[in-house]
């Protein structure tokens, strides 16, 4: 029962260093790029690392959502 767990936080892990300059699409930090003061340090990083590791299923959705909106616009 142990390795589900640890490939759960393992992979949420991995998702959240692997968004963390996009998570604008995920409604979390900045609406847009642009509108970041200063490129983020270690702490914004670890933040939404953490955040995602219990929480990337939710965060998967909502980014897929963003991007099916945002493809939608594009597409008008």
């Amino acid at each position: 029962m142990t390795l589900p767990i640890v490939l759960y936080l393992l992979f949420g892990a991995c998702f959240g260093l692997a968004t963390f300059q996009w998570r604008h699409l995920f409604s979390e930090g900045p609406t847009r790029r642009e509108d970041t003061d200063a490129p983020p340090g270690l702490k914004a990083r670890l933040g939404w690392s953490l955040m995602c590791t219990c929480l990337w299923p939710v965060m998967l959705l909502t980014g897929l959502h963003s991007w099916w909106i945002l493809w939608r616009r594009r597409r008008r």
